[in-house]
């Protein structure tokens, strides 16, 4: 029976590999520095992963766990925090890729829960994992008193987007990640 939790300090590994899988190897290799792979930016985001301050970690995190393996992994914040979290990616990549993203445009704002990463594991997907998690995800900016959850999708995975709005994320704007065109979707529930 797969269950929805918050993600411990000890899952980093695996929370990491899924927010990669997330992201894309293209992506990834975007973000690293001449030089650098995607070995490197598994260990960065490890690193990033078990921070009690940053975007990507543990504590923003729920799993979805099959017994005791991490199978699927949703990362989100409070949107108005992302100058202040994303600062712990500035400052890793600096020091572990030898590349500077200060210049990167803001994938968020204040008034929604940003769903930074969403990843299944392939043996595990078209199972309903990820709508759990995405409903878990709207539980939590509930409980946080945020009016909407929202995300970015590429332009060219028509796949992600037909999920997203199967559960009634709608378009919001266009926007820029990882070298790639996006989608704002944007979803606000009713409490």
């Amino acid at each position: 029976m797969t269950t929805i939790q918050n993600a411990t300090i000890e899952q980093a590994p695996e929370i990491a590999a899924l927010i990669m899988m997330a992201m894309t190897d293209e992506c990834c290799l975007h973000f690293c520095g001449e030089g650098h792979d995607l070995q490197d930016f598994r260990k960065m985001m490890t690193q990033l992963v078990q921070s009690e301050h940053s975007q990507y970690s543990y504590r923003n995190t729920l799993v979805a766990m099959d017994a005791d393996k991490v199978i699927g992994a949703a990362v989100s914040y409070d949107g108005a925090l992302l100058h202040e979290l994303r600062q712990a990616f500035i400052d890793k990549a600096r020091e572990c890729l030898d590349k500077d993203h200060s210049a990167m445009p803001d994938e968020t704002q204040q008034g929604e829960l940003y769903l930074d990463s969403l990843a299944v594991l392939p043996d595990y997907r078209h199972q309903g994992i990820a709508t759990r998690l995405l409903k878990a995800t709207r539980e939590k900016a509930n409980a946080m008193g945020l009016p909407h959850v929202g995300l970015l999708v590429d332009k060219d995975n028509p796949t992600a987007e037909t999920l997203y709005t199967a559960i009634g994320f709608r378009y919001v704007d266009d926007n820029q990640w990882g070298g790639h065109s996006m989608k704002h979707l944007q979803n606000g529930w009713k409490y």
